[in-house]
């Protein structure tokens, strides 16, 4: 476990190969799972915001889902998410012609819509934070439909933290990363002597 700032960070995201590999999920991490993509409470707004410019983004059933629950849900312990078509894939997703899944967000951001790229919560996938009083625990989330990111990422030599260094930045800051980069480093040569 390595401890930086306000945040302790699994060993996992040091140890762990990982390079998201779309060609073989498909993007199955935006349809499995018991909710849509976690949402953080200062994104609501965000939400709220740019919904129209996200709207024709959209696929029908996305739209649809959305007029029917709302740009976002409260789930059953009181965090956010967003909503999903039939209890499948987030409301957000629509198919591309490879039929991969991409993010309706994030297609207006790269189209210059709008200024957020998707969820952090997405972003950051395979990390997953639990919040606490005084700190933050990133966590590295094993999930048997990532294993092609996990093979791809080995045969990269990527690791989780790497993978996600543009996520990490927008979440905590270029400084807290190149803190951790030092500390994964250091921690790492240790391990090896």
């Amino acid at each position: 476990m390595i401890v930086l700032q306000n945040t302790v960070i699994s060993d996992d995201i040091r140890d762990k190969f990982f390079v998201c590999n779309l060609e073989k999920c498909k993007g199955a991490c935006c349809v499995e799972g018991d909710l849509g993509a976690p949402l953080e409470e200062s994104e609501l707004a965000i939400l709220d915001q740019n919904y129209d410019k996200i709207k024709p983004y959209l696929t029908g059933a996305g739209k649809q889902a959305i007029e029917e629950q709302g740009l976002y849900i409260k789930d059953f312990e009181g965090d956010y998410s967003t909503p999903t078509i039939e209890n499948r894939e987030c409301a957000y997703a629509l198919y591309d012609d490879k039929g991969i899944l991409k993010c309706a967000i994030e297609e207006a951001y790269n189209d210059g819509v709008i200024d957020w790229k998707k969820p952090i919560s997405c972003h950051l996938y395979p990390i997953r934070i639990t919040k606490y009083d005084d700190f933050e625990a990133l966590n590295y989330d094993r999930w048997s439909i990532c294993a092609a990111a996990c093979n791809f990422g080995q045969e990269s030599g990527v690791r989780v933290y790497q993978f996600l260094k543009e996520p990490l930045i927008r979440k905590y800051g270029e400084g807290w990363y190149n803190e951790l980069t030092h500390l994964m480093e250091e921690e790492e040569k240790t391990a090896k002597a």
